[in-house]
């Protein structure tokens, strides 16, 4: 087992020789033998999730919870049933309500029936949290397991991409090893992978090629296993490593490609199917009304579809699509063993970080004075340029927005402008839920979405060309420029962003910084984790060679791969989001519809009828409870449809609020008119 317990995933759950493990242990030997499959597949799972306990103490710790749980919900049950059966809440007679002749055969029944259901109760509940406590702690490492086997899948061909890299720039086999275990800034759980095959050989006294084999057998990933195996065949051959690697690098730049196929037409058939469910509730609403109009009024069932359907098929279909969709991995930072403190106070953008002096401060007092005027200095700044501090800092306009909300909204209700109870909320439907969801909607979200949008296509603009940038550098580093050189080149030669951070990159190495440290720093700029990756790839290979050419090359396919791979993703997914926006346009314009043209006509006929038999279909009618729920309803669906389509675009949650502002906007505007 690796030494290393530091990983994305987290380590283990509490101390492995806890008391409660250590309490149950008995227990465990005496319900698990020694080759059990259950006990074998869990100690398969906790090394496949970097988790450290011995799987002995794990289950017995598992085992203590799950009858510590069990044994509390037990006592739940054994109150809860005394107190609706012994105590007459409910009636047992009709619980059971079967004639029995025989009196002995009565008094018998009669005399066990209390005790019997209090205890099947108590004995129900305790299994139930039995099982919570014991499949909760069982389930961690399973979860941990197939999470780090999904990022591992996700960043294998770009790790391959980079010992390929490393390879062509003339690294042997354990030099790439070691270059990979390095490499956690950038591959993740791929790194970590590849630190266990480097710690086995340097603390245990194991040849790399017993730690390969060993590894292969314990990675989560089948893809990163069936990798090492075959790296394995061609060290043991002493095959071509370069080779081999060219080989795997373009099989799984073929694997990425399909993966991302399946996941789209996956995300097709939830598009489909989200445009049907959308619907049920719709249809349920109007079947409700009828029914009302026939004097069978079922208002909670109505609430309970505004407020409580429409929200948990929206939340259900996001989780849904959470399980499929593949977000980016890594936040973009590099931080390279070894790097200088100025490069760790770079990617520290903390609102309260004042940069290196951080370091110095405490020690002499003018330190002190020099932290007080950068303090000084920095404020100025954010007050003379705040709208440059909330595009780098989104989030930030919540200190800003959420107060400024709250004070509108508690002014409106002290004035009385607002509603502050059900009846007004029906007298006056748009109103209320203007004032009460729509102004702080506009207030907090509007400036954070506008911010956001900002600061994703400022930083993202870097990658509008740096694939043609990286071939025109692969050009000019073999004409037999170096790479400092080949940077001026294409500097001077092209336009865009990327041209003036090379231009900047090669002038910071003017004036006496490391190629590498004006690297990293170019590339925690933008903290993008894509250009991360091929940033790594270039500062490691400069460092044994000027001339690495082919090394960009790879660079380059590397980036055309992940540019078709997008203009794809892009391209499927703007179609799905269209279906979810014209679905929720079809909704709305039902619900205004079915508003204005059946329940408005219907209450005219019956005013009209004056008591008449039209009186009597409209009876169980309140058209304006019905324009809130139906103005609330359209409301939330809005606020779900946007967040999907948000999040089928760009695996982040936050990319939806944009559309939530804009549905919300037209479903304001329709309801204005018909509510």
């Amino acid at each position: 087992m690796s030494l290393d317990t530091k990983s994305g995933s987290g380590s283990s759950i509490g101390s492995s020789d806890g008391p409660v493990g250590d309490a149950f242990y008995p227990l465990y030997e005496m319900l698990f033998g020694e080759n059990s499959d259950f006990v074998a597949g869990v100690e398969t799972k906790l090394a496949q999730a970097r988790m450290t306990d011995p799987v002995e103490m794990y289950l017995s710790r598992a085992l203590g919870i799950g009858f510590l749980t069990g044994g509390f919900l037990w006592l739940i049950g054994t109150l809860l049933g005394y107190v609706l059966f012994a105590t007459g809440v409910v009636e047992v007679g009709l619980i059971l309500g079967t004639r029995i002749p025989s009196e002995t055969l009565l008094w018998l029944v009669q005399t066990l029936k209390i005790p019997a259901l209090v205890l099947v109760t108590g004995v129900v509940l305790g299994s139930i949290g039995f099982g919570m406590g014991f499949g909760a702690l069982i389930a961690v490492p399973y979860s941990r397991a197939s999470a780090r086997e999904r990022e591992i899948n996700m960043l294998l061909p770009d790790a391959v991409s980079f010992m390929y890299a490393l390879s062509v720039g003339g690294l042997n086999q354990l030099e790439i090893l070691e270059a990979m275990a390095q490499a956690e800034d950038t591959y993740g759980e791929v790194a970590y992978e590849f630190k266990n095959i480097v710690q086995e050989t340097e603390y245990f006294d194991t040849d790399y090629r017993t730690a390969l084999r060993t590894q292969s057998m314990e990675t989560p990933s089948d893809e990163l296993s069936q990798f090492l195996t075959d790296m394995l065949s061609i060290v043991n051959s002493g095959g071509d490593m370069e080779g081999f690697l060219d080989d795997k690098k373009e099989k799984h730049m073929r694997t990425a490609k399909q993966q991302q196929e399946l996941t789209l037409e996956t995300l097709e058939l939830f598009g489909e199917m989200y445009m049907t469910l959308s619907l049920f509730p719709l249809l349920l609403i109007i079947i409700m009304v009828i029914m009302g109009m026939m004097g069978e009024a079922k208002t909670t069932m109505l609430y309970g579809t505004v407020y409580g359907l429409i929200p948990i098929l929206g939340v259900g279909f996001l989780v849904m699509v959470s399980t499929v969709k593949q977000d980016e991995v890594g936040d973009g930072y590099l931080e390279p063993a070894g790097s200088s403190d100025r490069l760790k106070n770079a990617s520290n953008d903390s609102l309260l970080n004042l940069g290196l002096i951080e370091m110095f401060t405490g020690e002499y007092s003018v330190f002190d004075r020099i932290k007080s005027r950068e303090g000084t200095h920095e404020t100025k700044k954010v007050l003379k340029r705040p709208h440059i501090f909330f595009r780098d800092n989104p989030l930030y306009t919540l200190a800003l927005t959420v107060p400024a909300a709250l004070v509108i909204l508690v002014t409106a209700v002290a004035s009385g402008s607002a509603p502050t109870s059900i009846d007004g909320m029906i007298e006056q439907p748009v109103w209320g839920t203007f004032i009460y969801v729509y102004v702080p909607t506009y207030i907090v979200v509007l400036p954070l979405t506008v911010f956001r949008e900002w600061n994703i296509r400022t930083r993202t603009a870097i990658l509008s060309d740096i694939s043609n940038n990286l071939r025109k550098l692969s050009s000019a580093n073999d004409t037999g420029l170096t790479l400092l050189e080949s940077f001026e080149t294409v500097a001077n030669t092209t336009s865009g962003k990327l041209a003036y951070e090379f231009e900047q990159i090669h002038a910071k190495v003017n004036y006496g910084m490391n190629l590498k440290a004006a690297l990293v720093e170019f590339n925690n700029k933008y903290h993008i984790p894509r250009l991360a990756r091929t940033v790594k790839l270039i500062s490691k290979s400069q460092e044994a060679s000027s001339q690495i050419t082919a090394v960009l090359t790879t660079a380059a396919q590397a980036s055309e791969n992940q540019d078709d791979i997008q203009r794809e993703r892009k391209s499927r997914t703007r179609m799905q989001m269209v279906i979810i926006i014209m679905t929720y346009l079809t909704l709305l314009a039902v619900m205004a519809i079915l508003k204005t043209q059946f329940l408005d006509v219907m209450a005219g006929l019956g005013d009209q009828a004056g008591g008449g038999g039209q009186q009597g279909l409209t009876s169980g009618v309140d058209t304006q409870m019905l324009s809130l729920l139906f103005f609330h309803a359209v409301t939330l669906q809005a606020i779900l449809s946007g967040m999907i389509s948000g999040y089928m675009r760009e695996a982040d949650l936050m990319g939806g609020l944009k559309f939530v502002v804009v549905l919300q906007t037209i479903a304001l505007g329709v309801w204005t008119v018909v509510g």
